[in-house]
């Protein structure tokens, strides 16, 4: 069960929506649609694999592969027949030319007096640009599917395809139920791996949370314990689990991959992407953005203040893709040829500067959870200010609304260190910094990997602190 530290409430959400297929069992329509969306590599397949075989129930799992629509329906054939379905042989055997052919065959297959799950896995790669398929999917839904005490589990990787899949307008809209996959985070990452709280958030950013590579961390083992072993494996998840997906998200989009990585190497600003990508054009590059930030590979950030801005800053939204896009992705070539040691002293001699930006939105997302406590308010919004000449740059800026804000609630400095705890030099800096935003004697917070070392503050958060936000190690 290592797998699935951390995912009970995901879960127990899909056997309550099976228990309300099983409850309407005899009814007209007991039929039940769920829609799970999440990033590759978060374990979507395997939890909801997991789900059906424990469930005890008839179930067939079937994986898009998008080679062709032939070769899809070939393989929903031959997934068919390694299924539980009492009658599985009927889809097996009947090798249906079209998707409306497949599930009007399917809908036989499907018990009527006792409940079943069917699993469309990778539904995007079946989807095409008219919409054909989602209108083939609910026609098949309203008059067969539905009928049936099944529970249909639509899975998909392409977050924005899969949340357009229910939004208004589309043939299978409010026809199933959303549900959201993320990562493991830094509490069940530390749960999982056997680490301290601070040892959790350093394996969280280089994992990022994603149970394939977590699962090949030793028990109890130290960061550079595991950077060591897995840097000697060129197939190790950690190498080739961001290639993967990389290859799966943009198969022919290469301008986007060159976005993606000038932004992984640290470039935050459209002209400094502009120029890290090869030059590209302001239209060529805002295309490629677009489709990073819609893809959610992408965060665009606006400082958080009281006045408006247009300086907007890029990041890779999840920590393991920006840690193999600076520190990895880069290094392949000697690893591959067995110098894996070059690259650990690399990412040694980057490593403090790397996560203490890299930390950051973990710190935000943590304080977001926690929020209110004894010392802070709750924080609708909690984001960073930063001027365009980067002169003034705060951490943490909360706030009653984003990005314009009409009150800011406080702000806060992070400085994430091993053995250098947040003194009054930070402390002063932090008060100038408030001071160039806003005239207002609004609160200040620090987070410290090390304590603190000074006065003054309204609050302040360590690792353990933070970790309590997702329920603590």
């Amino acid at each position: 069960m290592a797998n699935f530290v951390g995912r009970q409430a995901e879960l127990a959400t899909l056997e309550r929506e099976l228990g309300k297929v099983a409850a309407g069992v005899g009814r007209e329509r007991p039929g039940r649609c769920l829609m799970l969306r999440g990033r590759r590599r978060v374990g979507k397949s395997r939890l909801v694999e997991r789900f059906a075989e424990r469930s005890g129930v008839p179930f067939l799992f079937y994986a898009a592969t998008g080679a062709s629509p032939e070769a899809d329906l070939q393989r929903l054939a031959r997934d068919a027949d390694a299924s539980t379905l009492p009658l599985a042989s009927l889809l097996a055997g009947a090798r249906p030319a079209s998707w409306d052919a497949a599930f009007d065959v399917l809908a036989a297959t499907l018990p009527h007096d006792r409940t079943s799950v069917v699993v469309l896995d990778e539904l995007p790669y079946l989807m095409d640009a008219d919409g054909a398929f989602e209108g083939v999917l609910q026609r098949a839904w309203d008059r067969v599917l539905e009928t049936k005490p099944v529970l249909l589990v639509l899975i998909g990787s392409d977050l924005s395809m899969m949340e357009a899949l229910n939004s208004y307008g589309r043939p299978f809209h409010q026809r199933g139920r959303e549900m959201v996959l993320g990562p493991l985070n830094p509490a069940e990452v530390g749960r999982m791996l056997g680490l301290d709280a601070a040892s959790a958030f350093d394996a969280t950013l280089v994992t990022g949370g994603l149970p394939l590579i977590c699962t090949e961390w030793t028990h109890g083992a130290g960061l550079w314990d595991f950077l060591e072993e897995a840097l000697s494996d060129p197939v190790s998840a950690l190498l080739v689990s961001a290639e993967r997906s990389l290859a799966a998200e943009f198969p022919k989009e290469l301008q986007a991959r060159a976005v993606l990585s000038a932004i992984g190497s640290g470039e935050r600003t459209f002209s400094n992407i502009a120029r890290a990508a090869g030059g590209l054009s302001g239209a060529s590059l805002q295309r490629s953005l677009t489709a990073l930030t819609d893809k959610r590979m992408v965060a665009a950030e606006l400082p958080l203040s009281t006045r408006p801005s247009k300086d907007r800053r890029y990041r890779v939204a999840d920590p393991y893709l920006r840690f193999w896009l600076k520190l990895l992705g880069p290094a392949l070539p000697e690893i591959e040829r067995g110098r894996g040691d070059l690259t650990l002293t690399r990412i040694r001699e980057n490593w403090t500067s790397w996560r203490g930006r890299a930390v950051e939105p973990l710190v935000r997302e943590a304080l977001a959870r926690l929020l209110p406590d004894a010392s802070l308010p709750a924080a609708p919004a909690i984001g960073g200010y930063w001027t365009r000449t980067n002169d003034v740059e705060i951490d943490i800026v909360a706030a009653d609304r984003a990005p314009i804000a009409k009150k800011l609630l406080f702000v806060g400095s992070v400085k994430w260190l091993e053995n250098s705890p947040f003194d009054r030099h930070d402390l002063a800096a932090l008060h100038r910094h408030r001071a160039a935003l806003t005239p207002d004697p609004v609160p200040v917070v620090a987070v410290s990997r090390s304590g603190t070392d000074c006065g003054a503050l309204d609050a302040s958060y360590g690792p353990a602190e933070l970790l309590e936000a997702w329920g603590g190690v």
